[in-house]
């Protein structure tokens, strides 16, 4: 069964670090207009698994602004801080199928290990992790874990999955990645016992039924994984659709670690206009809701029937 087949249901899943920004809402609006397009229904999922990041009164705030601008969710939203059970399922799945052992390896640890092979570990790249921990290389050897990785290599082998791994994005195209090669076994839950993102995402998304996911450019590097494990954990594969970013005044990705301010509502009509033509639609000079309809329409007719292609903006 095809995720068309099933019925839409899309997404929008922030972390609530801070409030969204200019970037944010870019996301947030592009799933919210997938969604309508669709016929579909949109979700919000509120992913605070990484608690010790997450700012008291965040998720409030962005529930707020995303109802100032119109973007309400058609199901009750959902705090990953409450699904821990299934995710310790997933895991004990995993680890029952001999896809998921422990480690002990800290950051430095990595980069002292692909050091001895004369790598050295470059600023802003994946640090990939080189199979120290895997039991054919001896595992723990008495030493008590850190955290719990997926062993990449016995899934692909098990599902047949080839390498590198293909998959579609409906703006960028075609795209690939050797998880193996460029990522290495990642990690499920971590060394201070929170959930990992993949992990997580990858539970949520099946729970809910998702079957379009919409987010941001910078994301996209973390589908081949997720595939990987929605193909261990026996889950659909959702189709993906990753936006353009906005850029900082640095030339990087906007974001609340760079000092993305907070997104202003207090016009939400302009804030709706400034996050629409990063998507390439037209500004509207009419209310929100007017606005929201329009471009629904302009999106229907660019996304909800075309096929992917690396040149849509």
């Amino acid at each position: 069964m095809t995720p068309t087949s099933m019925g839409y249901r899309g997404r929008f899943a922030p972390s609530p670090t801070g409030p969204l920004h200019a970037g944010s809402l870019v996301a947030a609006l592009a799933s919210w207009l997938d969604a309508r397009a669709h016929g579909g229904r949109w979700l919000v999922r509120l992913e605070d698994v990484d608690a010790p990041r997450c700012i008291p009164g965040a998720d409030a705030l962005i529930l707020q602004q995303l109802a100032a601008c119109g973007l309400h969710p058609d199901e009750p939203v959902v705090w990953q801080s409450d699904r821990a059970a299934a995710y310790a399922q997933a895991l004990e799945g995993l680890i029952e199928a001999g896809w998921a052992y422990p480690c002990v390896c800290t950051r430095k640890d990595i980069d002292r290990a692909w050091a001895a092979r004369g790598v050295t570990h470059a600023r802003h790249a994946e640090r990939v992790y080189p199979g120290t921990c895997r039991p054919e290389h001896g595992g723990l050897q008495g030493r008590p874990a850190r955290a719990w990785r997926l062993h990449v290599g016995r899934v692909q082998a098990a599902r047949h999955l080839p390498a590198p791994l293909p998959w579609i994005d409906r703006r960028l195209g075609p795209q690939r990645q050797a998880v193996e090669r460029e990522v290495g076994d990642f990690v499920l839950r971590r060394a201070d016992g929170l959930w990992a993102y993949q992990l997580a995402v990858v539970v949520d998304d099946a729970w809910q039924g998702i079957t379009h996911v919409v987010r941001g450019e910078d994301l996209a590097d973390n589908t081949a994984r997720q595939i990987v494990l929605q193909q261990a954990l026996g889950l659909p594969t959702p189709q993906y659709l990753h936006t353009p970013l906005v850029l900082g005044a640095n030339g990087e990705k906007l974001s609340k670690q760079n000092g993305a301010a907070a997104l202003d509502v207090s016009d939400p009509l302009r804030a709706l206009n400034q996050a629409a033509q990063v998507l390439g639609l037209p500004a509207q000079a009419t209310s929100p809701g007017q606005a929201l309809a329009t471009w629904v329409a302009l999106w229907r007719q660019r996304w909800a029937s075309a096929s992917p292609s690396a040149d849509r903006r």
